[in-house]
């Protein structure tokens, strides 16, 4: 067994998400990105994490769950993907579009790992 790196990136989902008033009346966007690191057995597709179930299983989480700070989304998203099998570490960056366009800045995001090492 070998472990590598599986990278998922652009996972879109809205949600309602932020410490200012307003922000959770309606859904906003959200993007998230995964570096996660998977046990690799062999050369199937059971040999690997499952790419479709942590896909859904991240816009679930922003989907369904309200936080206030975009670094607890990320932390949440983060200890979702450990509960899939051969992942051992995940780091997650959420992007939060809405916030970077208020601010006039290309970007808002928060990057979390799991476990800390």
């Amino acid at each position: 067994m070998s472990s590598a790196r599986l990278f998922l990136s652009g996972i879109r989902a809205e949600g309602r998400h932020g410490a200012r008033p307003g922000e959770k009346d309606e859904p906003q966007p959200f993007v998230v990105d995964l570096d996660l690191e998977v046990e690799v057995g062999e050369d199937r597709i059971d040999g690997t994490a499952d790419y479709r179930g942590i896909s859904e299983r991240v816009r679930a989480v922003v989907t369904d769950d309200s936080f206030d700070l975009v670094e607890s989304l990320a932390e949440a998203v983060a200890r979702a993907c450990l509960e899939f099998e051969r992942v051992m570490r995940a780091t997650v960056v959420v992007h939060k579009p809405n916030a970077a366009t208020r601010l006039g800045i290309d970007g808002v995001a928060a990057a979390v790992t799991l476990p800390e090492g």
